[in-house]
């Protein structure tokens, strides 16, 4: 059971990057559930490219054990009658499908010769896999709600750490920010409204097609839909975005409206409850030369009241930093996304922030750093070296979130080894008998319906 620690619904990042060459057929049920060749032979191939080809010999084995545990997820998911959200489902779908356009530089024509469909076709075909996905982490967070650690259960977990294997860990930094959104001048804006305005009569007055007009104008990646979003329930959008899409009659087109993205005209596609189906076109003004320049003066200007201690950090952040940046509400600390804690090693930092704290003293300030986010805005960021380890072997003193985290993960692997092994027998399972060699395979079959075929 060694190997439900790694297991993860891998179909959809698989099918993502391979297309079903096998000749399917049946390899097991579990439960409501089954298990195709084409599922096991795709993942095989994954990991086996993933590492130069060097698997072992009982990969497969591996890899079939690892499909099973979530095919008993997604089964006790269905029984406990578990949902998931249509725009969930949907808005990762939408992320999917830029990412792999985004492998592929956007080319539109390369992504239909290689899946042999177009994009809506593709959404279409990794609508269930995902949902499915959806499904399992959410029975595995079931099962795992609520686990915590006291402090003696973190002490006992590092104790029975054999010393010889305890982690090296790199020099690592604590960053705060303040970040500094370079604003659009008021002609850009009006000019941008301007042109919004005219393709909405284009399509009010005109009887153009929203659609196509999407695909042409719109500024953000949505444009490839015909800047379908999707549907999403109230509190997904901005306010203002929210607000206008949910006055709107079915078909009915807004007014141009503001956002912090942008100017946008929306078409209500549909409504569902609470949940509405909206198309929009983005289009967003120009930052000039001029208002970049700006930028960098206003934050030079905050640099000096924070180096001549004008200011302390922690009120600069609430006073001038942008309030849609994650640090904000942290006190200007910056979240490592991998750990969740605030400690990065050095070679983890955006290469911009290394060196500026490079050879940064402790509690030193960056000159101003600019830098473009993925939706195109300028900013500008202070940043602020806060604290600084030395290379280390782990300790309960210097690393004891870490050791929390790792006791955490440990304790959650071992309730959901228990809920497997306990589900195991309750829940009847077959399996081809070409996978009667695989020795993880013996557990699976005590109690159970056995391999298919003969035992």
């Amino acid at each position: 059971m060694r190997f439900w620690i790694l297991a993860s619904f891998l179909c959809v990042a698989i099918s993502t990057f391979a297309q079903r060459m096998v000749v399917d057929k049946m390899v097991s049920t579990i439960g409501g559930e089954i298990v195709l060749l084409s599922e096991l032979e795709e993942q095989y191939a994954y990991t086996k490219s993933q590492r130069g080809g060097n698997v072992p010999p009982e990969a497969r084995c591996m890899l079939l054990e690892q499909i099973l545990v979530n095919k008993l997820l997604l089964n006790q998911s269905k029984l406990d009658s578990i949902e998931v959200k249509d725009e969930d489902v949907e808005s990762q779908l939408t992320a999917r499908i830029e990412r792999i356009l985004s492998y592929m530089n956007d080319d539109i024509k390369q992504f239909e010769e290689y899946y042999g469909q177009t994009v809506n076709e593709v959404r279409e075909q990794f609508r269930e896999d995902l949902k499915n996905n959806l499904l399992v982490e959410k029975m595995r967070a079931k099962i795992m709600e609520g686990v915590s650690v006291t402090p003696s259960e973190v002490k006992d977990f590092f104790r029975k750490i054999p010393k010889d294997s305890l982690p090296y860990f790199s020099s690592e930094v604590e960053v705060g920010e303040i970040v500094h959104k370079v604003p659009v001048n008021p002609e850009q804006k009006r000019l941008t409204r301007e042109k919004l305005e005219d393709i909405r009569k284009r399509i009010v007055d005109g009887g153009e097609d929203f659609a196509k007009l999407a695909e042409k104008f719109s500024e953000d990646g949505s444009a490839r839909a015909g800047g379908d979003l999707g549907w999403a329930k109230r509190g997904k959008y901005v306010q203002e975005f929210e607000a206008a899409a949910y006055n709107l009659e079915d078909q009915g087109i807004s007014p141009v409206i503001e956002t912090q993205f942008g100017f946008h005209i929306l078409q209500m596609l549909g409504r569902r409850g609470n949940s509405i189906h909206v198309r929009h076109i983005l289009m967003r003004p120009e930052i000039t030369e001029d208002d970049i320049e700006l930028g960098r003066k206003h934050t030079d200007t905050i640099r000096t009241l924070l180096v001549t201690d004008s200011i302390k950090f922690s009120r600069a952040v609430k006073k001038y930093s942008d309030k849609n940046v994650q640090s904000f509400n942290n006190d200007g600390r910056m979240v490592n996304p991998g750990s969740g804690n605030t400690f990065f090693e050095v070679g983890d930092l955006e290469p911009d922030i290394y060196f500026a704290i490079d050879t940064m003293k402790l509690n030193g300030i960056s000159q101003p750093i600019e830098f473009r986010d993925d939706a195109g805005d300028y900013f500008f960021r202070l940043v602020k070296l806060q604290s600084r380890t030395a290379p280390h072997k782990a300790n309960l003193a210097q690393d004891y979130a870490k050791i929390q985290k790792a006791a955490i993960d440990s304790k959650k692997n071992e309730i959901v080894n228990k809920w497997v092994e306990e589900k195991m027998g309750k829940t009847f399972i077959l399996i081809d008998k070409q996978y009667k060699g695989c020795p993880n395979m013996t557990a699976w079959m005590k109690n159970n319906g056995g391999f298919a075929g003969g035992r």
